[in-house]
């Protein structure tokens, strides 16, 4: 049977129309929609000085999740607000200083109150690049993350896939899964998920065999904690009148973990919070060694040798 072409022009407007009113409300589960949201954004870091003296920034990256919203300032508008000043230092005082202009008005559509990874997701790193750099006080290694997805949140400890990309761009790249512990939701408190167990890589490099650690297993710790390290040595026994010559292992233990909490952010930028300008210096770890057994046993050489063991960990006062 023949359909008139005005019924059919008539059905086609009516579908255009039905699909674009539909979408607005649905546009929220669009997987491309959620994909597009979570991605890599520039965060520059600064990492110290080169061997001539220059200050060295990396753009280390950061993944941003959102959908809507007011949008963020180009980079070469950026650029052209930093060439203004005659340094970072006075560009950061004029940030601090400025007075804080009218906010930004509330968008109409509950869309950009949406996350964009969805309730049950988080936006984060899909892949890591590891960069060598060279700086006064000797070489460093910087993370940079690549690329950055949409991922399930996870309320369990569990060791995850972490791909990091070692010589990128030579003839030793190489991309391996170095591993890492979930952001366990769940966790009870003062608790984290951390690893206990690790293993290591090999990766050719143009002057040596490069040896990198992966984790293997990780379980919920307090924030300083042991972990067993394994060390091995000749022990000599009588037996029945006969020296033996025989190996012994002891599991010394290693303190991880950190005890130092609070916000390292110096200076925040004020018409965007989540934004921090200045970092302060990590502060290093105070986890130590709290309890330690004592081994002893004759080495080859008729010498009572001592060994001691880590049985716990505390975070120093």
């Amino acid at each position: 049977m023949d359909v008139p072409l005005p019924f059919l022009l008539l059905l086609s407007v009516l579908h255009l129309t039905l699909t674009g009113v539909f979408s607005k409300h649905i546009d929220h589960r669009n997987l491309f929609t959620q994909r597009l949201c979570c991605k890599r954004q520039s965060h520059f870091v600064y990492i110290g000085q080169d061997i001539s003296g220059s200050p060295v920034n990396v753009d280390v990256g950061m993944c941003k999740s959102h959908c809507g919203g007011a949008s963020r300032p180009s980079h070469e508008t950026r650029q052209q607000e930093y060439s203004r000043h005659s340094s970072m230092l006075e560009f950061l005082r004029s940030k601090k200083t400025r007075p804080r202009g009218p906010s930004a008005p509330e968008s109409a559509g509950p869309q950009a109150q949406l996350p964009s990874c969805g309730m049950n997701q988080v936006c984060e790193p899909t892949g890591m690049r590891v960069d060598r750099l060279l700086l006064l006080e000797g070489p460093r290694e910087v993370e940079v993350i690549q690329e950055c997805q949409c991922e399930i949140k996870l309320t369990q400890c569990l060791r995850v896939p972490a791909l990091r990309t070692y010589y990128s761009d030579t003839p030793y790249e190489t991309v391996l899964d170095v591993g890492d512990c979930s952001r366990s939701k769940g966790s009870p408190e003062g608790f984290s998920c951390v690893p206990t167990k690790f293993d290591s890589e090999f990766v050719e490099t143009p002057n040596k065999v490069e040896l990198i650690q992966t984790v293997v297993t990780c379980e919920l710790k307090e924030s300083c904690y042991r972990v067993p390290y394994m060390e091995y040595y000749y022990e000599v026994v009588n037996s029945d009148g006969v020296k033996e010559e025989r190996l012994k292992e002891i599991n010394i233990g290693r303190c991880l973990g950190g005890c130092t909490t609070g916000n390292r952010c110096l200076l925040r930028n004020l018409s965007d919070p989540a934004v921090c300008h200045l970092w302060a210096e990590k502060q290093p770890s105070s986890c130590v060694p709290e309890g330690y057994e004592t081994h002893s046993f004759l080495n080859q050489h008729g010498e009572i040798r001592t060994v001691l063991s880590i049985t716990s960990c505390l975070c120093q006062n």
